[in-house]
Order: structure tokens, then sequence, then C-alpha cells
């Protein structure tokens, strides 16, 4: 049992040679009295030929698809009209076969997983995973490991693992709590990041620390999103911002060169947050495309239209054709984001038809200028409050984006930061302030003086997320370092001493204690793979995901304990 190499390390040097392959059945076919086989490997697939007269022929007929096999055989050239290029001009006529294992027949045709319900596949994830699509996006994400460890390592970083039960803290989800059987009535936490330590690490003096870091967040799921998923964890003392980008730019240079051997254009452009809303109505935008908004607020302000006249903001941006069908689904989508409707109107010469067209009479010149509308496009326009309408139309967007495949006009890459967020946002259903990011980002320096201010929504914070794709697949900050300004920050969001003292102490009596300047950042990894991949969903980047409900249905997990387990930690089961 002692393989010459993988099928995907075969070469034309061995070509006349006898080597031993070992993998599963992937196909076996009977023709005229010969057996072909596929023969598959995480490295590749091999035909290979059995001979009706054979020593080999008795064991190779008893071979079915997944049965895992042995074969030893001449390695050599096909017939020249089966030749299809490279690894395919070769086969293996077999002179021995050995069936090291039986399979019965799998659930569903391997070869056909992509159509196959994901339910199925995540039930038989095992069998899943030996499709060759899944195994190229988990080797995939293992090159893009080695290439991270290798480049932090020659910066100098250090590897270091933090916690997975700790306490509870208020991180923006909800925390998998586990209960403590030492310790009855009280829990443990699992991590929604490692933020609190990997500020220690900087308090202890370790300088420059990162861990592929799993985190836990108990909240909704969808396609970019898991329960328990991987996070790509960096902080650097005394540094300020650009040393951040600089050093975050470099390193994802250095993966996608290295994984895909793609060059990524330095240095990344930016934008800030404002702007990022104001042009494309999303803080993680996808710039692979077009279709900016125009501002037209004060083209309607005290008008006729009583819908834009009055409106905090009024944005357009111009559509392709569209047909009154895809009018109808945009606006679904709008609604769906907050909006109240979508008004449109379709261009019709140097003049408008169609929806709010009728409204539009004092304006055609200046939209037909500002929008840059062709003939038979539509405009589209979102009105009210300016965060509801320009995430609105940012939804809309990227459903144009969607129905009209805009992105694949552009680079197959677009990476960029957004920067300059709000310290601090206003919650209207509890009517206080709350942070945007958590509460240990450091504020913009010159805008410390707004906190407890009438003006402290203007507070600028030195904060930044890494787009790729219009997906937010990184996000940080420059921390909090001086323990007078963290106490601002807690009473900006609320937070008596006590109840900081409370949540935090740890933290605040180690950030008492000589802390340096420091900053880092998180990436979601498992979305960058999903990005870098080509894949639909981060499902398809791990080995062993939830569903879309947070189950996994091979494992069968979440699943009841028993009484005695309950009793252990001092629990029992809520009737519904």
């Amino acid at each position: 049992m002692k393989r010459t190499a993988m099928i995907g390390h075969l070469s034309p040097t061995h070509a006349g040679q006898t080597v031993t392959l070992q993998g599963w059945v992937n196909r076996r076919r009977d023709l005229g009295g010969l057996i072909f086989l596929e023969l598959r490997d995480r490295s590749g697939l091999i035909q290979v030929q059995v001979e009706p007269d054979a020593p080999a022929f008795a064991e190779a007929d008893r071979l079915r698809a997944e049965y895992v096999a042995e074969i030893e055989g001449t390695y050599q050239l096909r017939p020249e009209s089966q030749r299809k290029g490279g690894a395919a001009d070769y086969e293996v006529i077999a002179s021995r076969v050995r069936v090291l294992n039986a399979a019965k027949t799998p659930p569903f045709e391997l070869e056909k997983g992509a159509e196959v319900a994901e339910d199925i596949r995540l039930k038989y994830r095992y069998l899943d995973l030996r499709r060759p699509e899944m195994q190229r996006a988990l080797m995939l994400r293992s090159r893009a490991t080695a290439a991270v460890t290798a480049f932090l390592d020659a910066e100098g970083f250090v590897a270091v693992e933090t916690p997975m039960l700790t306490r509870s803290t208020p991180e923006g989800a909800r925390d998998f709590l586990v209960p403590s059987r030492q310790n009855p009535g009280e829990f443990y936490a699992l991590p929604q990041s490692p933020q609190l330590f990997k500020q220690l690490l900087m308090i202890a003096g370790f300088d420059r620390y990162y861990q592929l870091a799993r985190c836990f967040r108990d909240e909704d799921l969808r396609a970019d999103r898991q329960p328990d998923f991987t996070q790509l964890d960096m902080e650097m003392s005394f540094v300020e911002q650009e040393d951040v980008l600089d050093l975050q730019e470099r390193l994802l240079a250095h993966v996608f060169k290295t994984v895909l051997d793609v060059d990524l254009p330095l240095p990344f452009p930016r934008l800030s947050y404002r702007d990022a809303m104001d042009r494309s109505g999303s803080d993680k935008p996808d710039l692979r495309f077009g279709l900016e908004f125009a501002d037209v607020t004060r083209l309607f302000a005290g008008g006729e239209f009583a819908a834009f006249a009055s409106a905090e903001t009024v944005k357009v941006l111009a559509a392709p054709e569209l047909t009154r069908k895809q009018i109808d689904e945009l606006e679904r989508v709008a609604k769906q984001n907050g909006a109240r409707g979508l008004a449109w109107a379709k261009r019709n010469g140097d003049g408008f038809t169609g929806g709010v067209s009728k409204f539009l009479t004092d304006q055609t010149a200046a939209l037909l200028e500002s929008t840059g509308v062709q003939e038979g496009g539509t405009l589209l326009f979102a009105a009210g409050e300016w965060k509801r309408a320009v995430t609105a139309l940012g939804a809309v967007r990227l459903g144009l984006r969607d129905l009209f495949a805009l992105a694949q006009a552009g680079p197959q890459f677009h990476v960029s930061w957004v920067t300059d967020f709000p310290q601090l946002e206003y919650d209207e259903d509890s009517a206080t302030w709350t942070y945007m990011h958590h509460p240990f980002t450091a504020p913009h320096p010159d805008d410390v003086a707004l906190f407890g201010t009438e003006r402290q929504g203007e507070i600028r914070a030195q904060a930044y997320d890494l787009v790729l794709n219009g997906f937010e697949i990184g996000g940080g900050s420059i921390r909090i370092h001086d323990p007078a300004v963290q106490e601002q920050m807690f009473a900006a969001i609320g937070f008596s001493p006590e109840e900081a003292r409370r949540q935090f102490g740890f933290f605040l009596d180690a950030l008492e204690s000589g802390t340096p300047p420091h900053g880092g950042i998180a990436w979601g990894f498992d979305r960058l793979i999903m990005v870098m991949s080509g894949a639909s969903s981060i499902r398809e980047v791990i080995a062993f995901p939830k569903n879309n409900r947070g189950a996994d249905l091979m494992a069968q997990a979440p699943s009841p304990v028993s009484e005695a387990q309950l009793d252990e930690v001092g629990l029992a089961i809520k009737a519904e």
C-alpha cells in the first residue's frame, strides 16, 4: 500500500513507468469487455483501462462509484485520437487492482453536486467535500492561510491564542452562553471577537499580534454569515492609522499574488463613509461598476412636487431601460430597505414619460445633464431622511448590478478603504447614542472636544473598513489608549462609571497600567476566501458549516441533552 505519487503529480517523466495509485472510483464504464475507470484523489483524476485478459480484471469488475481502490499499472500516452491535452493525454493500463474498501451507493451524484439541494449536501458533507470544486476551495483557503502566516511572521508579528471561554460583554450581537458546572448560576460566553484580549496583549508589550481566531455570534444568518466563523485578527502598538492601512495593503496584495497570481494595484482607493453612502448607498460599496447617485435635493426644494419638495435628501441614479415588471421588483427591494416607494421616469427624447414624469417638467434639462441618462433609460429616485434614502437606493443599485451583470464588465477584484466613520450613531428607538463600531474605537483627535455636546454626532472615528467587491472583508480602528477619553466615550453612550466598571472592570484596570498607542484590524477570513474562490456563499469555503437556520445537518446539532446533563449545570428547560 505504497503509492508512487498522487494522481495530479504524475508527469510526462513517468511515461512508460509502473505506477501505484490510490483513490476513489469516480466513474466506471464497461466497453466491449474492457473496463474503464476514472480514479480520483484530491490532486486530480486519471483514466484507468483494465483489459479482459489482465489478472486485475476480476477484482476491477467489483469496483463501483466511490469504492476506494489501489491501482498498479503502466502510465502511458492515450491513443492520439483520444488525447485532450495536458494530464488527459495519459492513462494507466492496470496490471493489478485491489479494492481497499467498498462503498454504498451515494445519496446523490457527486458530479451533479452543485445542482443538489444544499440541505442534502450538508447532511452528507463528507461526500460533498469529495467534489473537486469543494476541495479546490479548501486548498485555496489553506494556501491563503500559509501566505498570511509567512507574511506576518516576516513582519515581526507574534501568534497568540486567546480564550474561547470568557465573560459576556456588549459587542453588538447576542452571545452564545456556556453554563459553568463549577460555578452554578454563572456563565461563560463564547467570544464574538478577541477585541479586549488583543488590546491587553498590546498593554502587555507584545507590540505585534495576530491570530486566526474562532469567533461566535448568535445572529440571523445569510450567505456571508455563520454562527461560528474565522477571523484573521491583528493588532499593532505605537502606530497611527496610516501604518495599519499600509501593512494591510501589502498583506492583501501578498495573499492575492501568492495564491491567485493576481496583482492588486496599490495603494487602494479611499472613500469617506459619507462619500461612500452619498455615491452608492453603502458603506461597503461595490466599485466594479458605476451607477453612482446624483444629488438633486436642491433641484426639487420648495417645488410643486410635494414628495420631493420637503425631503431632506433626493437621490437619483440612471439605470438602463427597464420593463414595468423590473421596476416593480426594484421597488420591492427599495421598500425592504426602508423606502416608502421608488419613484421613476423613462427618458423619451428630450423629456420623460411614465412614473413621476409629469412632476419633472421644470427639472428636465437639469436631470438630463446631471444624470447622463441614455435614451430609453430609466431614472430611479429615492427621497426622505438621508440615511434611509441612500440605503434604499443603494440596495436598488445592487439589484441592477445583478439584473444586468454589471460587475462582470469591470475588474475581477476591486479593493477599497472606507474611512472616517461616525464615532456615534443615534438610536431612534431607545433615544440614546450608541457606538458605530465598538466602544474602544478612538475618536479623531480634533473631535474629542465634541463629546457631551450637541455636536457629538459629528465626531469622526479613527475607524476603517477594507472592502472587496462589495463585501466588507476587514474592519478595524485605532483604539482608545487614554483612560480619560475612554471615560468620555462610555459617558457618551450612557454608561455610568459603575456600569462601565461592572462590564469592563478588568480592562479598565489594565488601561490605567501604561497603555501604548495601538490599533488593529480583523479580516473576515471566510468571506475573503469566498470572494477569492468565486463562491456564492461562505458555506462553500468552510469544511463543516451550518445551514441558514444555524443547524449542522450532518452532526445533527443543536440537539437536546439529557436531564442529568442539565442537572449538573443547574439548568431546567422552560416550557413553551
